[in-house]
């Protein structure tokens, strides 16, 4: 009797614990402003992002490069070692990294993972390299199948997603940086003041001398970009190339050992108010013709300076850069038909893309779009404001004369990480 007498008086302090503990948390609850979490997500997105790195590890290498004999009397120097990054796309050994980093190269070697811990060390052939989207390939011979990385595609990333970066920076291997994507679509920089065919991912994550090359992750583990370049006057600010890019180019660097590209012989601008007082048109949409070459398709399909490409194979046309891009990615031998604006009246033209000219040759122009514009000049707002991340381990010393260059409408110098 005594004891069922006890028993019932747990059970009753029990069930009063279960109703007035809930309800001071609800009482407390309703005196803020808020409703805790519980970080959950935090916590997921962490474990995730530590899973993509583990998994990726084994399938990224660091890349180390030596110079021609030639190179290395011409300077004077003592013969210097560049590093770079890369990663592993085909289980036979082929490599994606950047162009710069093997650029002139006479020995390039890199270094594997091995599925047991140790680092082992293979002579890579480049088998292509295209300076203008910054691309290399290389081969090595492994004695197994190796460990790749999926290729995804940019399209899907938008601003403010995680993603993840491995590389070699300052030879320091395997090294993972995460961040955000700051901005997608950044064609107004020139990486070194070169022309190329850039549409960069501007990202947070920490990229510097050695990163060049490696991978951008996302979530999942794929690779959206390519680690590429670095504005050195800034903090948080690095940049890669759309993996899109890599893959149009990659079966030209495999077939061809470089990028055989389709050409019209022709330069175009955005639509904008100053480019629509310079040639008299109305405000519209499309990229307006500013440049023929003398000789060259665009001049022989009867394209004319002025004219306004609305549309390319019935795909609308809203960007020069992309047209650019586009035209080029279509190869040589292929018809193209532009729909076109001219004095108001639409047109059609179909034109036969030609190989590029070597572009230390350029064919002189037929018509210039405004004074002082020099046919074929970069496009870049911003001039000379990226550097890509260097592969040379040298010593710290300023640039030389002529070689740092500023920012539109910025003070700061920006000079090439040493």
């Amino acid at each position: 009797m005594g004891r069922a007498r006890g028993t019932g008086v747990i059970l009753l302090a029990a069930l009063v614990c279960a109703l007035v503990l809930p309800a001071q948390a609800a009482g407390r609850d309703r005196g803020r402003l808020w409703v805790e979490s519980q970080n959950r997500a935090l916590q997921k997105q962490r474990s995730t992002l530590s899973e993509v790195a583990r998994k990726a590890m084994p399938s990224v290498v660091s890349i180390t490069t030596q110079q021609a004999a030639d190179v290395q009397a011409a300077s004077g120097e003592e013969a210097q070692k560049g590093i770079g990054s890369g990663f592993i796309i085909h289980p036979d050994g082929y490599i994606l990294t950047s162009a710069h980093v093997v650029e002139g190269a006479a020995e390039v070697l890199v270094s594997v993972l091995h599925p047991r811990g140790y680092v082992e060390d293979y002579e890579a052939v480049v088998v292509g390299e295209d300076a203008r989207t910054d691309c290399a390939l290389l081969k090595i011979s492994a004695p197994r199948k190796l460990p790749v990385l999926k290729l995804a595609s940019a399209s899907h990333v938008r601003s403010a997603d995680w993603i993840v970066v491995i590389g070699n920076p300052f030879g320091l291997a395997h090294s993972v940086t995460v961040g955000v994507v700051s901005y997608k679509g950044r064609t107004d920089v020139t990486p070194n003041g070169r022309d190329g065919d850039f549409d960069y991912i501007q990202m947070d994550a920490s990229i510097n001398p050695g990163n060049s090359g490696g991978p951008v992750l996302d979530l999942h583990g794929d690779v959206v970009a390519v680690a590429n370049a670095v504005n050195v006057a800034g903090q948080g600010i690095g940049f890669a190339i759309p993996i899109d890019i890599a893959k149009t180019v990659i079966p030209h660097l495999k077939a061809h050992g470089r990028v055989r590209r389709g050409w019209l012989g022709m330069s175009v601008q955005d639509f904008s108010p100053e480019v629509a007082e310079a040639f008299n048109l109305r405000r519209g949409r499309g990229v307006v013709v500013t440049d023929i070459v003398a000789g060259g398709p665009a001049e022989r399909a009867g394209l004319q300076v002025g004219d306004v490409i609305v549309g390319l194979d019935r795909r609308s046309v809203r960007r020069a850069h992309a047209l650019r891009w586009q035209v080029a990615a279509r190869g040589v031998g292929r018809d193209v038909q532009f729909q076109v604006h001219r004095m108001g009246r639409p047109l059609k033209l179909t034109l036969r893309l030609e190989e590029m000219p070597s572009e230390e040759a350029p064919t002189p122009s037929l018509a210039t779009s405004t004074p002082g514009r020099h046919a074929g000049a970069p496009q870049s707002v911003l001039e000379d404001l990226l550097s890509p991340v260097p592969r040379s381990k040298s010593r710290q010393a300023g640039p030389p004369a002529g070689e740092a260059g500023s920012g539109t409408g910025g003070s700061g110098q920006d000079t090439p990480v040493p």
